[in-house]
């Protein structure tokens, strides 16, 4: 018998829109440049948001353009309400901003709390100071351990690895999460909780929609910055951080952070109805993640399950079944996502070339399908791989010089047209190359192409907003044969294909959506397909 599971099903007005909306993720520095410095800015984007409308999201989430030594991509900031020069000026992000909401698009922004810069005017006057000073206060900075104070005060580690504290001369430490550069607030100091909360009001009052918010779980550390007794220093080869899965680190998700969240949802709800924050959170287990949404605090959280699950029935099944249960229990909307500015591309990460581009496809349907809330990583709807072979001289992710690691790959400017690099980002280069395969995969090579991804991102989100079954409402399992999802959403039917042979989709409906080509009835292997009622005559 067909599984139902349902999701909120409040009536759906202007207030609600981050319910059941598709977010587009804009990385700045690599979407649209328009003064020829190779690096995209926010006048770049302007020029770009009728694309955006045309493609046919709700809203853009815009990665952090505040003044920042870009040490970490813009995460490392140093002024929370100037824009960098190199994306522009406030004027810059007015104009943005009038053009989005003119277009019917909705502005999300980052918020980065966790962290500073060390360029950071606290952070300068905080080295300036004197241990145990206000200035001080107003990060996180201990004693060292050992006779003469040589020793991390305990045992924590970098995000980025290495040790999560570094000396300064007059012989005290700080605490960076991340990279030395970001020197971790003390958000148990009501100064720092005050600036923020005057943060939010700051862009708010310029009208932006929303935040995402930055290491959401990570502002309050355990009381005493208790050792977590497991290091690599100890010999073993896994960093602390992939530890976090079944483990409360006492840096990570600490009962204190929703005091703060609490705090900020009522900063959002002063505000005409509409305005929204979305949780990029890590935690333990479902039920601690499922802690950061709820009507006094959140309205969103990111739901990474699904970017890692595997290309198989069982584990998007089990994702999917999790995810609308939890979401049901906090009265919240889940979220998708298959790539981000964090992670490998998903092309890239379901096999490459042809096969990963094929079930990239299929899993795009699939996720434009689930109830909830969509997000996109730009580039996506053009099927674009991750680029693995920059040369190691241009990267500029942090963890790369650390450990080898790097994001750098997802984060290569975008094609827009032409036949060599840097295929139509600005009038000059771009500050990452792009591969020569990506002349196929420009947007004016594929707009028109009713084969192309981006031909097929568009008519998806088309018919989103068209059929009434993919608003609200429930998702209905239906029984299938081995290796394939189907489910109905009103009267469409997804189908997906993860299976070893083609499968025939008759009983379901008649297609309105397919990623690949059908042979006659049949669906082939790694492909989705969307389906409704058959009509009579």
């Amino acid at each position: 018998m067909p599984t139902e599971l349902t999701t909120n099903a409040d009536d759906l007005g202007a207030a609600d829109w981050w319910r059941t909306a598709v977010v587009y993720q804009v990385y700045v520095r690599s979407f649209a440049d328009a003064n020829g410095d190779g690096i995209g800015d926010l006048a770049g984007l302007r020029d770009r948001l009728p694309y955006l409308r045309d493609l046919g999201v709700d809203a853009i989430w815009l990665t952090p353009f505040y003044r920042s030594p870009m040490v970490d991509g813009g995460y490392d900031v140093t002024d929370y309400r100037e824009v960098d020069p190199m994306f522009g000026d406030i004027a810059d992000f007015d104009a943005m901003m009038t053009d989005a909401h003119a277009y019917g698009l909705r502005v999300i922004i980052d918020v980065v709390p966790n962290h500073t810069s060390s360029a950071h005017r606290w952070f300068q006057e905080a080295l300036a100071a004197a241990p145990g000073s206000p200035e001080r206060e107003r990060y996180i900075f201990r004693d060292g351990r050992g006779p003469d104070g040589a020793e991390p005060p305990n045992d924590w580690e970098s995000i980025f690895g290495g040790d999560a504290w570094t000396r300064v001369p007059d012989g005290q430490w700080y605490l960076h999460i991340f990279d030395p550069q970001q020197p971790d607030l003390n958000w148990e100091l009501p100064e720092v909780r005050a600036e923020f909360e005057d943060i939010l009001r700051f862009w708010l009052d310029r009208g932006v929609d929303g935040f995402r918010v930055d290491v959401a779980h990570g502002n309050i550390k355990a009381p005493g910055l208790p050792d977590v007794g497991y290091s690599s220093r100890t010999g073993r080869n896994q960093r602390q951080s992939r530890l976090l899965e079944g483990t409360t680190l006492p840096y990570f998700d600490q009962d204190g952070v929703h005091e703060i969240y609490r705090a900020w949802r009522k900063i959002f709800d002063s505000y005409p109805p509409g305005r929204m924050a979305v949780a990029e959170a890590w935690a333990s287990s479902p039920e601690r993640l499922a802690r950061y949404v709820g009507p006094d605090e959140l309205h969103q959280v990111f739901n990474f399950d699904f970017l890692h699950a595997t290309w198989s029935v069982d584990s998007f099944r089990k994702v999917i079944d999790t995810a609308l249960a939890e979401a049901t229990l906090v009265g919240a909307p889940t979220t998708w996502v298959l790539s981000n500015h964090d992670k490998q591309r998903h092309v890239t990460r379901y096999g490459g070339g042809e096969l990963g581009l094929r079930r990239a496809r299929a899993a795009a349907l699939l996720m434009l399908a689930l109830p909830g809330v969509a997000y996109l990583y730009q580039g996506e709807e053009l099927g674009l791989d991750e680029v693995l072979d920059l040369p190691d001289e241009l990267r500029q992710d942090p963890a790369f010089r650390r450990t080898g690691e790097s994001r750098d790959g997802c984060r290569v400017p975008l094609p827009w047209s032409g036949e060599a690099a840097p295929y139509g980002f600005g009038p000059a280069g771009a500050w990452l190359p792009p591969p020569a395969s990506w002349v196929a995969c420009t947007v004016a090579a594929q707009a028109g192409d009713p084969r192309s991804t981006l031909e097929l991102y568009r008519a998806a989100l088309r018919l989103r907003r068209a059929e009434p079954g993919l608003g609200g409402g429930e998702l209905v399992w239906l029984d299938a044969e081995p290796g394939v999802l189907a489910f109905r959403r009103g009267d469409l039917t997804c189908v997906v294909n993860v299976g070893a042979g083609p499968v025939d989709v008759r009983r379901y409906g008649a297609p309105i959506l397919a990623t690949a080509a059908l042979d006659g009835d049949f669906l082939p292997i790694d492909a989705a397909v969307w389906l409704k009622p058959a009509t009579a005559g």
